[in-house]
């Protein structure tokens, strides 16, 4: 990966033709933030998966050399499992053609314009699998093979959460992947990210959400707690913030530099071959 122009790691912050120069330089990555403007309860701002997956996104950019597009702050509707549901004021969602579509047109621009590496990180939990349909879409229309240079990367941040730091932050009461929305993780990247955004004196105390194992549609509303939350961000702090931040973005980055700067295989051998 190369270092982004004039130290700015925000696309939407260059020129066209600095952009230019930059892709024709190297081995350019730009990173998409993607998230979703959902509820959050009534403690944290309804665009809190956006704007985690942007301050990530921009640190990993910073240690790496790539850019970051703006983001994606719509994201597929909110499931009640998951992120309280879409009944809930305040979520206003995609349906899964709009955020598949989104995605192939984005991915498929980019790498086309001479960008090597595109990397989605996710901050919805509900967005996933409709990125990865549109991601396979997009390759598929530049007819991308395995041993093209060029690819795409999807993850969601909070799969780089390493069991030390968990045990570091929930202190052996970690209620789950599937009910943290609202809670202790989110609470505390946003006090240490974006403390001004974050209103403490309205955090409500209450046990994890209990949820059926089936999904039921139409949505039964009175399983989903009053506050929005699926969790409570009880414990939650800047400094747990800050523990969460710096390992999962220097995990992420250190990944990312070793995966992309790496031959694809079939490449290789094919050299080797001929």
């Amino acid at each position: 990966m190369q270092t982004p122009p004039t130290g700015e790691v925000k696309l939407a912050h260059l020129d066209a033709h600095t952009f230019a120069d930059w892709i024709s330089s190297g081995t350019p990555t730009v990173l998409v933030p993607v998230g979703a403007l959902e509820q959050h309860g009534p403690h944290l701002p309804m665009g809190t998966d956006a704007i985690l997956a942007e301050r990530i996104a921009r640190e990993v950019a910073a240690s790496t050399g790539a850019l970051v597009a703006p983001p994606i702050t719509y994201g597929y509707r909110s499931q009640q499992k998951s992120g309280g549901g879409d009944h809930l004021v305040g979520t206003t969602s995609l349906d899964a053609a709009t955020l598949i579509g989104i995605t192939r047109n984005l991915v498929r621009g980019l790498l086309d314009q001479g960008v090597r590496h595109v990397v989605l990180v996710n901050g919805h939990y509900e967005n996933y699998q409709f990125l990865y349909e549109g991601v396979d879409l997009a390759i598929r229309d530049l007819g991308l093979e395995a041993e093209d240079e060029r690819c795409v990367l999807l993850l969601s941040y909070w799969d780089y959460v390493s069991e030390q730091t968990l045990d570091a932050v929930y202190q052996g009461s970690f209620p789950g992947w599937d009910v943290e929305h609202g809670g202790v993780l989110e609470t505390a990247l946003m006090l240490h990210l974006e403390p001004e955004l974050v209103r403490m004196d309205r955090a409500v105390d209450h046990e994890p959400a209990q949820l059926p194992r089936f999904d039921r549609l139409p949505v039964v509303p009175g399983r989903t707690p009053a506050t929005g939350c699926l969790s409570a961000p009880r414990g939650a702090d800047a400094a747990k913030g800050r523990l969460l931040f710096e390992q999962v973005t220097r995990d992420l980055a250190e990944d990312l530099t070793a995966e992309l700067g790496r031959r694809p295989a079939s490449s290789l051998a094919a050299e080797r071959v001929g």
